[in-house]
């Protein structure tokens, strides 16, 4: 049998290719949209892709399924669960509970695990010729290491009102499914650690049954459901904007990407007055000059999070960064579905630019307390929570796509999150919708605290 695994960080997202080298046929399941990944593992290990399955509709990312079929003749396999609401609207193969995919020598049982959705299936793997036992489990979304999917994402991203309810009495129920598979059997979770589909992933990349039901907290309620409820629903990380859109996308027809688009380089002088200007280099290079109403999102592991958090579908986008940089920008934007990308500035020479203020922790404390200043803390609510500076008001940086802090915009406003990275994007996003008197405090909490300065929770 051939194994692997395949790690997107910028997406905290996992996939899975697994071959009977025998047949030399091979599945991939929840392929991530760049697909010559799988393409390139299954020419390297003389294996052909001739399935493709996901666990179920995901919200987090746009499957490659489809582009991954159209470029291998594949058969596709998706869940035929979860009611009429949650059927996928193109051609597939249906799977049901108990279903047998047989892939060469290898068989993947369906076990349906409604919870973190309706439709949602595990994948259970026997590697026939070694043993008749199951190996092991693709659980997509429904366990991960030391956590399980949260069953609140079709209410928070999507608006299906009632859902998280309803779904956590799924989630518990099969929950009791997992726990009587053999504790030998390796779990291989769709997410791992950073993942908004649950609130305390593991950084390990896989488990077994037996250490889930031993460390996983979600295992430990017996038949308190109501316990489990509250701990499922408490305390979980706010849900991307983007994630209501992958949903829709993930579901219908679409246009297919088979390849990794190539962007033109262009000059200031091509963008259209609609254009959102997405600066994606450093933040301090940033600061020091951009184009007005750039928006900066660094092109780190999060930039497909926050661009998913702060940009609109609708409107094209006209990319700032480097010309080595222009792959990686945007395969990780095609992995949530942004591909109205129409070209990239790599070279600022000759552009007007304006520079951000950037204070540091002495000028904070001076300014906070004066009756025109507002200092504004972009972090997460659980994070402002369990500690912030005295006199910080709290708008998580997110919302401010869909609605900008109610304030005056000509205070003087600093902004400042964890590590500087969301203060930057806060920052430019509040510049280029007029408010004209930012400050940022690029070292923020990591640097307020390590010179000792007061925090109150």
């Amino acid at each position: 049998m051939f194994f692997e695994q395949i790690y997107d960080k910028t997406l905290a997202q996992a996939s899975y290719l697994v071959g009977c080298q025998v047949k030399q046929e091979a599945i991939v399941i929840d392929p991530k949209r760049d697909i010559d990944t799988y393409l390139d593992i299954a020419k390297a290990n003389n294996l052909k892709i001739t399935h493709v399955a996901e666990t179920h509709i995901h919200a987090d990312f746009l499957s490659g399924s489809r582009e991954l079929v159209a470029a291998t003749g594949a058969k596709l396999y998706l869940s035929d669960e979860g009611g009429q609401d949650w059927q996928y609207e193109f051609p597939h193969i249906g799977v049901k509970e108990g279903d047998v995919i047989p892939v060469g020598n290898l068989t993947f049982t369906i076990m349906h695990t409604p919870g973190h959705t309706p439709e949602s299936i595990s994948l259970v793997l026997v590697d026939h010729p070694a043993t008749p036992e199951p190996v092991m489990i693709f659980t997509g979304d429904f366990v991960f290491v030391g956590d399980v999917g949260r069953p609140d994402l079709l209410e928070e991203a999507a608006g299906v009102i009632g859902s998280s309810s309803i779904g956590a009495e799924q989630l518990f129920h099969s929950i009791q499914k997992f726990k009587n598979l053999p504790d030998h059997i390796q779990v291989w979770p769709g997410h791992g650690a950073g993942s908004a589909c649950g609130k305390s992933l593991g950084a390990v990349p896989s488990s077994t049954v037996g250490y889930e039901k031993i460390r996983n907290w979600a295992m430990q309620f017996g038949d308190d459901f109501e316990g489990f409820k509250k701990e499922l629903l408490s305390d979980q990380p706010e849900a991307p904007y983007y994630f209501a859109m992958m949903k829709k996308l993930n579901k219908v027809d679409r246009p297919l990407l088979i390849e990794v688009p190539e962007h033109p380089s262009i000059g200031l002088e091509s963008v259209s007055s609609d254009a959102i200007i997405v600066d994606t280099r450093h933040k301090n290079e940033f600061a020091e000059g951009h184009i007005k109403g750039a928006i900066n999102i660094q092109n780190n592991n999060s930039l497909a999070n926050w661009s998913g958090w702060m940009l609109p579908y609708d409107k094209p986008l006209v990319i700032v960064g480097a010309e080595t940089d222009k792959q990686s920008v945007t395969r990780k934007l095609m992995r949530i579905g942004m591909d109205n990308i129409k070209g990239f500035i790599t070279d600022l020479q000759g552009h007007s630019l304006v520079k951000t203020k950037v204070i540091d922790a002495e000028k904070v404390e001076e300014l906070k307390v004066q009756p025109d200043a507002v200092l504004l803390d972009v972090r997460n609510v659980k994070e402002y929570k369990e500690g912030h500076i005295k006199e910080a008001q709290h708008y998580f940086v997110g919302k401010m796509a869909k609605e900008l802090p109610h304030l005056d915009k000509d205070k003087m406003i600093i902004i400042q999150c964890q590590s500087g990275d969301r203060a930057t994007i806060a920052s430019s996003y509040l510049m280029k919708n007029g408010f004209t008197n930012i400050l940022n405090y690029s070292g923020s909490m990591l640097d307020w605290k390590g010179k000792g300065k007061p925090v109150v929770s």
